[in-house]
């Protein structure tokens, strides 16, 4: 019987430059040739990847990393937390206010000093944003049959402020919850308490909020700026134009939210339908933001916690 030999791979002419011996310049040709941009795989080359032809190709990447990730991790639905990078824990708001203060007893008419401390002076009010977000992270964190209960995660833009006191929240408990952090101009950081592996950060806001909504079972507005309103208007849109379902969207703290958006004027004037006020509920705090969310999917009947079969796939949504 004829004994098995591993087949023998003999070299391929191009594994070797064309030798000297038969022309002096080939070497430096061939090297000329290889250190070309153009020679580059189209994956390492990084001028190529951020031309304007192939930004249709980085949106894709942009949203595919975070959606294998989450796949993979198995996160069925979240719950979104917006508000102001700039509302800080009171400790930190109080600091600052007695450093203004201070300066300002040295050079009582300093108009500059006389503004910044009425803006100390709010953001220590503001403060108690901090806590109740906190609280409200504490809240998902908890829900379920516990913090190890990841049907619904917690999910937040990843920045200071309130989205770091939500994910915090859900640390104090043990839990999960993820933060979607932004590449922008100037350098930033994503909180300290997201979860390690459910932390990403994007280049394209659009995508940013494609994630936002993919699997938000409820959005919580906490008092908040540009940034903020924009991302609320843009999920009422949706749920308003049908793009979406409805889910519950809650603005927490009616003193603010009531000052800054009239939604009453906008159904008097004719510009949304008296219904369109039924897409959003505003509370007080966290306890009754998160009392309204359970209610609202009981009413409906719509699961939170449903528990999926094997190879059943939660339906996101339509975005």
């Amino acid at each position: 019987m004829r004994k098995k030999t591993r087949h023998k791979w003999h070299e391929l002419p191009w594994q070797h430059p064309k030798p000297k011996s038969e022309d002096p310049k080939a070497e430096r040709l061939v090297r000329q040739l290889m250190e070309s941009p153009t020679y580059r795989l189209a994956e390492e080359d990084r001028e190529f990847l951020q031309s304007h032809e192939t930004r249709g190709v980085r949106l894709d990447l942009d949203y595919l990393k975070a959606e294998l990730i989450m796949t993979e991790l198995d996160v069925q639905h979240t719950i979104v937390v917006f508000g102001s990078a700039r509302i800080k824990e009171r400790k930190t708001a109080l600091a600052k206010f007695k450093e203004v203060e201070k300066k300002l007893v040295a050079d009582p008419d300093n108009v500059k000093l006389l503004a910044q401390l009425r803006e100390a002076e709010r953001m220590v009010e503001m403060s108690t944003y901090y806590d109740d977000a906190r609280k409200f992270g504490r809240l998902v964190g908890n829900s379920g049959t516990g913090p190890e209960d990841n049907r619904v995660i917690l999910m937040t833009g990843g920045g200071p402020g309130i989205m770091e006191a939500a994910n915090r929240g859900a640390y104090d408990v043990g839990a999960k919850s993820i933060g979607l952090n932004i590449n922008l101009p100037h350098e930033q950081y994503p909180n300290p308490y997201i979860s390690p592996d459910l932390c990403f950060q994007f280049h394209y806001f659009a995508i940013r909020k494609l994630h936002f909504m993919l699997r938000a079972q409820a959005l919580v507005a906490y008092p908040g700026g540009f940034g903020t309103l924009d991302e609320l208007f843009e999920i009422l849109t949706l749920v308003q134009t049908r793009k979406t379902p409805e889910i519950p969207v809650v603005l927490v703290g009616r003193r603010y939210w009531e000052r800054i958006v009239n939604f009453e004027i906008l159904a008097e004037e004719g510009m949304i339908s008296e219904e369109d006020l039924e897409i959003f509920a505003v509370v007080e705090n966290a306890e009754e933001a998160w009392r309204h969310i359970i209610d609202w999917h009981t009413d409906r009947k719509t699961h939170l916690y449903r528990v999926y079969t094997e190879g059943e796939k939660p339906q996101h949504g339509k975005v």
